[in-house]
Formats: structure tokens, C-alpha cells, sequence
């Protein structure tokens, strides 16, 4: 019996989900945090995130201990303290700013399909990570990541692309991550045994109703 499903996020234990929603077959690893966030189709992460804010692609693979969406405090401001818009802690005669979590929420981090976010890794708020891409372990990301481009450092560089510019359109283009769930069982051994583009040159072409007999 196949441990993930399609209509229940496998959540494990001493997590705290607030305002998250979710895509089939998800899992969310031990002691993670997710707040106004949404998990697509087959998207995981591993223990100890911490992910508000954002949008997170079908198949990501995130790694224990990844930071997303890391709040802001309010630079401008006199103070950077919580006391002057989480108020209600301090003060029994005052109310949280509610206007500047509704902006923090905006500020939205985007996760690509088939990301790879390494262990420790932070994206911060309003960055896109694109389809394919990869960060390294540690990496701190500032700035949007090109589709299958790999990126390291702090703040993170690109390292090197995936694979070449040709390649990585054609993948975009078959965007396999949109496929039924059956036609990935078809063509699990093929996923599991082609480079890139032998799997390309497989299915490019072949039409969603043929690639559950293909």
C-alpha cells in the first residue's frame, strides 16, 4: 500500500500548519512550520521547515531545516520591535497591526515544479525560484533563480545551468509535472533509466491520452 495519498497531506508529527493548503500525495516532515502557504501536487519537505508565504511547485523537494518567506520587520519604522505591531502582547488596550501582516502576506515567495532547495536554505520573501532549479545547502536566496539553473553562496550565485538552454526549453514545453498520475507510473522506469534527452526525444509528441499506454 503506497504510504501517500492523493486526497490527505501526509503531515507527521509536532508540526504547526496555519492558513496551508495542499496539492495530492504531499508530505510534510516532523517539527515544520507552514503559515499562508500552499503545497502542490507531490511537493514535500523534510523535518524542521519553516515556510510562510509562499507558493510551493509540484514535485519540490525541500530539505530539512529550509527557511522560506522569512518575515520582514518594518525597517522604515522607529522601531524594528514586535511591541509596535504584535501590540496585543504588550499592551491590554491595544490591538495587532493587522494592516502590516496583511502586507507581509503579499509579499509572496514562489517555488517552481521539481525545485531542489538544500539543506538549510533560505529564499526570501518575493522571489521566484524557477522550474528545475536547484539551491545549494546554506544558500541564502535574494534574487529570482532562472528555470534549471543551479545556484550557491550568500547571497546565491548562479553556479551553472542543468543542462543546456535547448534542453531545458524542451522540458518546459513536455512539463511532465502536469501529467496524471497514471501516466507517471507508465513511464517510471523510463524516468528512473533516460538521461534528460532520451526521456525528451521519448515522449515529446505523445499526447496525454497515450502516455498511460506508451
Amino acid at each position: 500500500m503506497a504510504r501517500l495519498a492523493a486526497d490527505t497531506p501526509f503531515i507527521h508529527p509536532d508540526c504547526e500548519v496555519n492558513d496551508a493548503t495542499f496539492g495530492a500525495f504531499v508530505e510534510i516532515g516532523r517539527g515544520t512550520r507552514l503559515a499562508h502557504c500552499h503545497f502542490d501536487d507531490y511537493a514535500y519537505c523534510d523535518r524542521s521547515c519553516d515556510i510562510a508565504n509562499a507558493s510551493v511547485g509540484k514535485f519540490s523537494n525541500i530539505a530539512a531545516f529550509v527557511r522560506v518567506g522569512a518575515t520582514d520587520h518594518p525597517m522604515d519604522k522607529a522601531s524594528l520591535h514586535h511591541f509596535h505591531y504584535r501590540s496585543g502582547d504588550y499592551f491590554d488596550d491595544a490591538d495587532h497591526d493587522d494592516a502590516w501582516f496583511a502586507y507581509r502576506r503579499t509579499r509572496r515567495a514562489i517555488i517552481g515544479h521539481d525545485t531542489w532547495l538544500g539543506h538549510g536554505a533560505q529564499v526570501r520573501p518575493e522571489v521566484t525560484i524557477g522550474h528545475g532549479a536547484v539551491v545549494a545547502g546554506g544558500a541564502i536566496v535574494t534574487k529570482d533563480v532562472p528555470p534549471y539553473m543551479i545556484v550557491a553562496g550568500i547571497p546565491a550565485v548562479p553556479l551553472r545551468a542543468r543542462f543546456s538552454a535547448p534542453v531545458a526549453d524542451r522540458l518546459m514545453a513536455l512539463a511532465w509535472w502536469d501529467w496524471p498520475h497514471a501516466a507517471l507510473r507508465t513511464a517510471l522506469e523510463d524516468f528512473r533509466a533516460l538521461s534528460a534527452e532520451a526521456f525528451l526525444e521519448r515522449y515529446e509528441g505523445v499526447t496525454q491520452d497515450r502516455k498511460t499506454s506508451v
